[in-house]
């Protein structure tokens, strides 16, 4: 009979057999495997969790309408000028003798601004003047002596007739009475020739008073009573070249240089938002007048004239008033803001015309973004969309362009934030982080 201490001790298996028994293939099996799972760990952290640092810009809200509601085609600026402005000088050099304007003051036309020393002028008038005087009175000497000869000439006639004087008597008469025809004819010519001396110093007189040639406002006063004063630079620069400077308040609009690459958005008529940097709140309707046909090769623009609406004008004073000239009526029609001074910056916004009746309304753009945030794939505009730490891929409708910016008419709104210059391997979902 068997020992059963000694039958169960048969049955145990030793440790170091049992290891040496699982063989060099699982071991290869199980590096495999850690392998695996490393890889796919690293490709999860790589395509998941590591974070592609990149440039964001916040959407803008669209560049505001105009007054009409309108949406702006492009923004550009510029300064209002004065088509009427002029410093007003003398016809000659002479010596102020004093001014009578002040910068500010209104002129009308034709108003006194200064006078100038007229002593000589003066003097050669009335030399002028009194060879005038003798000229007529030798005329009238010469008429009273063609009389007498007439007489005469009619006495030795009749003697003739009668033979108490010969034919050569008879001659000599008429021969004085055309001699003194001849020399009131000329007598006539120098009386002509005095009155047009008068005339001359009469406006070489005129010329000594400086007047205003248009009505406007005084802005600047250059001469002062004393000093010197010459159509022409002359005297080393003690020589003043005007008396002040008039600009016509009417006549003032705004002057812009754009871009010759957008030109193609402005036409004649084409209405115009326009805001003075000194008033940013105040939005004062305006008008294209032209587009200048010429360009600037070295800035590459184009210059545009604009002119503002009437209903820029101050105040309604065109009425009919009784009496008042249409000219005057007119005017004061044109007559603007006081605000609105020449040289001031201004900035203006072309406005998208207006579309027909029965034809529907352009799409408003929603938001503005740089154009290198909208990338094409496939045919379609997407833009990345950062939205916490990861970024959205949205299609979009892209709009028109402005400069380095593009209208979103629909996908982003404004405030949301746009990935610029994205990667080409970012994907939609990956982690970002802002530069």
């Amino acid at each position: 009979m068997s020992d059963l201490s000694t039958d169960l001790a048969a049955l145990h298996i030793d440790t170091q057999h049992r290891a040496g028994r699982r063989g060099p293939g699982a071991v290869i099996g199980g590096i495999v495997v850690a392998l695996l799972l490393l890889a796919g760990g690293y490709w999860f952290y790589s395509t998941r969790l590591q974070t592609v640092s990149v440039k964001v810009s916040a959407a803008a809200a669209p560049q505001a309408t105009g007054s009409t509601g309108a949406p702006a085609v492009l923004n550009a600026s510029g300064y209002v000028t004065a088509r009427r402005r002029a410093t007003v000088s003398s016809k000659v050099t002479g010596k102020v003798l004093d001014v009578l304007v002040e910068e500010g003051h209104p002129v009308r036309e034709g108003q006194i601004l200064a006078h100038l020393d007229d002593t000589q002028v003066r003097a050669a008038l009335n030399y002028a003047e009194a060879q005038l005087a003798s000229s007529r009175k030798a005329w009238a000497e010469d008429e009273a002596r063609l009389k007498q000869a007439e007489l005469t000439l009619g006495r030795m006639q009749q003697l003739q007739k009668e033979n108490v004087v010969g034919k050569a008597e008879l001659d000599n008469a008429q021969a004085e009475v055309d001699a003194l025809r001849a020399r009131i004819a000329y007598s006539q010519q120098q009386v002509a020739v005095a009155e047009r001396q008068v005339e001359m110093q009469r406006t070489n007189m005129s010329d000594m008073v400086v007047r205003a040639p248009f009505s406007g406002v005084a802005i600047s006063k250059d001469a002062q009573p004393g000093e010197m004063i010459s159509p022409v630079s002359a005297g080393g620069g003690f020589t003043r070249t005007g008396i002040c400077t008039i600009v016509d308040m009417t006549s003032l609009e705004i002057e812009v240089d754009v871009n010759e690459s957008y030109i193609n958005r402005v036409r004649a008529g084409q209405k115009v938002d326009a805001v003075l940097d000194a008033y940013p709140d105040w939005t004062i309707p305006a008008h294209v007048i032209t587009t200048i046909p010429s360009a600037d090769r070295q800035k590459a623009t184009v210059k545009v004239r604009i002119g503002f609406d009437p209903s820029t004008a101050s105040g309604s004073r065109a009425g009919s008033n009784g009496g008042a000239s249409t000219e005057r009526a007119r005017a004061a029609k044109r007559e603007l803001d006081p605000r609105i001074l020449p040289d001031m910056g201004v900035k203006v916004s072309f406005l998208r015309d207006e579309p027909a009746a029965g034809q529907p309304r352009a799409s408003v753009a929603r938001a503005v973004v740089p154009k290198a945030a909208v990338r094409s794939v496939e045919g379609h505009s997407i833009v990345f969309v950062v939205n916490g730490d990861h970024v959205e891929r949205r299609a979009v409708s892209a709009g028109d362009t402005n400069g380095d910016t593009i209208e979103i008419l629909s996908g982003v709104s404004a405030g949301e934030r746009v990935v610029v210059d994205a990667p080409q391997t970012l994907k939609d979902g990956d982690k970002v982080s802002v530069k």
